[in-house]
């Protein structure tokens, strides 16, 4: 039974390829043409429309990626100060040590 209906699925998605493509093949009249123009058109218009929010999407994504670069390594060089600042505490307390000893 799941081979039928693997089979079955398979045969409806040949017939909805096959009949799309019967639809632009059977346009006959101008009338026909203008509504397969109009829709066309329709879908050019809406890919527009996603295209540009995908678009601006991307952009604000990589306005974003930068700041957080920005932060991290700003992040870095405090560490890296602090670190520093440390390792000279870190020799002052050795030579105070070393001057009581």
């Amino acid at each position: 039974s799941a081979q039928i209906a693997d089979l079955q699925q398979k045969l409806l998605d040949a017939d909805n390829g096959d009949r799309a493509k019967q639809r632009w093949d059977s346009i006959a009249t101008i009338l026909e043409a203008k509504c397969a123009l109009k829709y066309l058109l329709g879908e050019l218009v809406s890919s527009k429309v996603q295209e540009s929010k995908l678009q601006s999407g991307l952009q604000q994504s990589q306005g974003s990626c930068s700041d957080v670069q920005k932060m991290l390594m700003e992040e870095r060089n405090h560490i890296a100060e602090m670190e520093a600042e440390f390792q000279n505490q870190i020799l002052v307390q050795e030579q105070q040590h070393q001057e009581k000893v």
